[in-house]
């Protein structure tokens, strides 16, 4: 494997995370956790467990992303603290 690539893909995983953390809109925290859900995916696709990464995509990226943006949506955009 490239591990130039893989390595890459852990420090976007990573700001990801820290990104969805410290966003105060919780639209931008909702792209910010598809993000990460996809680039896991990714990863693990790279690892040889495609069924686990299309599953990922599927619920992790595709159908959480969505009820998290209609839960949002029901809600104020920005954070109260």
């Amino acid at each position: 494997m490239i591990w130039e690539l893989e390595l890459a893909l852990y420090a976007l995983l990573l700001v990801a995370a820290v990104l969805a953390l410290w966003t105060r809109d919780l639209i931008a925290a909702v792209v910010a956790l598809t993000v990460y859900n996809f680039m896991a995916a990714t990863l693990m696709a790279l690892m040889g467990a495609v069924d686990v990464a299309l599953t990922e995509i599927a619920l992790g990226a595709g159908v959480t992303g969505v009820l998290f943006i209609g839960g949002v949506s029901l809600m104020n955009r920005r954070s109260v603290d």
